[in-house]
């Protein structure tokens, strides 16, 4: 379906060679003060033309808000958002009526529907990612402005190369029984978890927050586009600030929602959360999380390897994964493949193209984390109206409830005198 989200939903619309792009945004809360420029910030970052690094189609992606919003504020109802497609060039994929593109979806819509979009890609491009960062603008907005919620997303690797601080350390033979390694995420890692900005990021073109890295990874990317070729990365992604509480267990955790959102991307092969694939070589008495008291009074955990979510529900800690971007599938290189009645062919595909993805996709995983924390939000806030509604239950025994803030009190004075009380409600 070409919906998500289940009380914060949008539906995006176009393909890539039609007259316009954008998204229908439904369950928006009244009362929002929104502009378009609120929404043009995250488009114009996610553009193509930025640089060298990416296709040289010269789309300005203006947003148009159609419905909505008056006077600068949101209505409550249905939100239409539109981009038009200025730079169209359907004549460059006239190969596809004989040749499926290698990895493309040119025979996959075919065989689901038995008639597809006659050039570029059609639903399967990029350009559908549209109406997320537009919608994820919207989303955005009402957490930063309500709950302080910070989302940054930034490139971590382009190829075999890596942010230092971010890459995955691997066991070498004959290491393994041993059990002393490395922690799963480096004190430089969780530093820059916790402080990096937009800003920061878009200061360089690769969108990877560490000069050399960040040039030796735009050094790859043009060895790729001159040899007609592309290259993958992946992206990582914090989201700080995030209230506690979210996350619909079983099916709906809140990881898992996000897996479904940056795997419903273009491009994306992987995605892993907290310490991710790299936890799974450390034992889990180093890798459990102990609580600690954070400085508000409330519990946090030591370490938050576990990605700021436990039992699927945000636990307030910083959230943060990562997400595998394949190889740009349209190269300029001539291909050896087969026609669609399988005779044997070479495919030079042409059409613009990104060498590297992970530049332009950081806009885009930021707004599918806001649609998913968003979507979590209203579904928890709707849960506690209800609830609250209720009478207090004041005779639930204290493995069901959280201490009372007397006894709180009580057991900094006196850890002794906490078991007694409690044992005795």
């Amino acid at each position: 379906m070409s919906t998500f989200g289940r009380i914060f939903r949008v539906t995006t619309y176009g393909e890539s060679h039609c007259a316009s792009v954008g998204a229908i945004v439904d369950g928006c809360p009244p009362g929002l003060e929104l502009a378009a420029s609120d929404i043009q910030v995250q488009l114009s970052r996610r553009r193509p033309g930025q640089s060298n690094l990416t296709t040289p189609r010269d789309e300005k992606d203006l947003v148009q808000l159609q419905s909505g919003i008056e006077q600068g504020v949101t209505l409550g109802t249905p939100i239409g958002l539109l981009v038009r497609n200025e730079d169209q060039r359907p004549k460059d994929y006239s190969e596809t009526d004989l040749y499926p593109r290698p990895s493309h979806a040119d025979l996959t819509y075919l065989l689901k529907y038995g008639v597809k979009a006659s050039s570029g890609g059609g639903r399967a491009s990029a350009r559908e990612t549209i109406g997320r960062v537009a919608a994820g603008a919207i989303a955005e907005k009402y957490l930063r402005q309500v709950y302080g919620v910070e989302i940054v997303a930034f490139v971590t690797s382009v190829g075999k190369i890596h942010l230092p601080t971010a890459s995955t350390q691997r066991q070498t033979q004959g290491e393994e029984e041993d059990d002393t390694g490395e922690d799963p995420l480096s004190p430089e890692f969780v530093k820059l978890l916790s402080t990096i900005t937009r800003e920061e990021v878009d200061k360089f073109p690769t969108r990877c927050p560490d000069g050399p890295t960040s040039e030796r990874m735009t050094k790859r990317i043009i060895r790729a586009k001159d040899a007609m070729d592309s290259i993958g990365g992946t992206v990582t992604c914090v989201i700080r600030n995030s209230p506690a509480g979210l996350g619909e267990p079983v099916f709906d955790k809140f990881e898992a929602t996000l897996a479904h959102a940056m795997l419903s991307i273009p491009a994306t092969k992987g995605f892993e959360i907290g310490s991710g694939f790299r936890g799974t070589e450390i034992p889990g008495s180093k890798h459990n999380d102990p609580f600690m008291a954070r400085a508000d009074g409330t519990l946090g955990t030591k370490t938050n390897w576990s990605g700021g979510i436990q039992g699927g529900i945000t636990n307030g800690e910083n959230i943060y994964f990562r997400v595998a971007f394949k190889s740009p599938a349209t190269i300029s290189q001539a291909q050896a493949t087969a026609q669609y009645d399988g005779t044997s062919g070479t495919l030079a595909a042409r059409g613009r193209h990104d060498p590297c993805v992970v530049p332009r996709a950081v806009p885009i995983v930021e707004a599918m984390a806001a649609l998913v924390l968003m979507d979590q939000l209203l579904i928890q806030n709707a849960r506690r109206a209800t609830a609250n509604l209720l009478p207090p239950l004041d005779y639930l025994p204290p493995s069901m409830v959280l201490p009372p803030k007397r006894v709180l009190e009580k057991l900094a004075e006196d850890p002794g005198a906490e078991a007694v009380e409690v044992t005795s409600v």
